[in-house]
């Protein structure tokens, strides 16, 4: 009989990724949302009826049970950047872990696996990075066997790191950062991705692996790759701590002020406290190599998506070509 796999947040920037590569494997795949109807797209993702959206809110039990019931592996996906209503790191990321660690357990699941975050720690002064502590240390205390996969930044066509700075890009001369000198390894989304199916699947022993990808650069130099891939000059500005917490506390009062009809996902004081301490690889640490997946660098990814912010889009590499053409009279 051909095996079940239920995604937590199946339907988000990660877990579409893995519910390709287990739908690729033969798995039937259950993607667990909040909005399944809005999630149609992805059937596509394998044959009729091999994909299906099911409606699921890590926050209430009762759902989270229903759709891992009779699954033979489970994928924890879900997770938030920044806070909005009831959808708090605490509740998404330490209680709803709790929630379907539980509930695997009850339920019998062969495999576990669960996405957590490089950073991770409960002293930590984020919350985020807090929380991840948390969900990590209810995954194991209800199941041991959990394989718990910590990457860092990851990185994409659809990521929110390397396409908001280069949208950004289009309205100011200036690029402004705080941080600058904080250490990042992006880990391209496909490789986590691919590390998560061969957990599901039983092929990695259980524990915990850090994922990061061949290159660990400051943000501010990962900023000027971004601005060389773009093909457009401007000024990196790395805003001094004063400046970039009140630019935090202004964007985070506007939500408040405006009932969350705007949502600060811009810059966050959480965010500036985990960007305080490196976000990469620690030593010793087991990583993509030990699941044996080579990390797929950078500059192989990263003009396959960002060319849409260049100054004359795919046309770009044309006009650059076409300067050295002569015109013969």
């Amino acid at each position: 009989m051909t095996k079940l796999v239920t995604i937590l947040g199946g339907s988000g920037f990660v877990g579409r990724y893995v519910a390709r590569r287990m739908a690729q494997a033969g798995w039937r795949v259950r993607v667990a949302t909040r909005r399944p109807n809005e999630r149609l797209y992805v059937r596509t993702y394998g044959a009729v009826g091999q994909v299906e959206p099911i409606l699921c809110n890590i926050r209430d039990e009762a759902s989270v049970r229903a759709v891992i019931d009779g699954a033979d592996a489970v994928v924890n996906c879900a997770g938030i950047l920044f806070e909005r209503g009831k959808n708090t790191f605490a509740a998404v990321q330490a209680e709803g872990a709790d929630i379907v660690a539980r509930a695997a357990a009850a339920a019998g699941v062969a495999q576990l696996v669960h996405i957590s975050a490089i950073g991770a720690s409960a002293e930590s002064a984020s919350d985020y990075q807090r929380s991840k502590a948390a969900g990590e240390a209810a995954i194991l205390a209800a199941f041991p066997g959990a394989v718990i996969l910590r990457p860092s930044i990851i990185f994409g066509p659809e990521d929110g790191f390397f396409n908001r700075f280069a949208a950004m890009t289009r309205f100011s001369p200036v690029l402004p950062i705080a941080h600058g000198q904080t250490r990042l390894q992006p880990v391209y989304v496909d490789d986590v991705a691919a590390a998560v199916a061969k957990a599901a699947m039983g092929q990695v022993p259980a524990g915990t692996y850090e994922l990061g990808g061949p290159d660990a650069m400051t943000f501010r130099d990962l900023m000027a790759m971004m601005l060389t891939e773009i093909r457009r000059k401007r000024v990196i500005v790395n805003m001094p701590g004063w400046m970039a917490g009140l630019s935090a506390r202004v964007l985070g009062a506007a939500q408040v002020l405006t009932a969350g009809l705007y949502t600060n996902s811009t810059l966050t004081r959480d965010q500036l406290a985990a960007l305080e301490t490196d976000n990469v690889v620690a030593e010793g640490a087991k990583g993509l190599r030990a699941l044996g997946i080579a990390p797929t660098p950078m500059d192989l990814i990263l003009p396959t998506y960002l060319w849409r912010f260049r100054p004359a889009g795919q046309y770009e590499a044309i006009k650059e070509s076409a300067k050295g053409l002569r015109i013969q009279e």
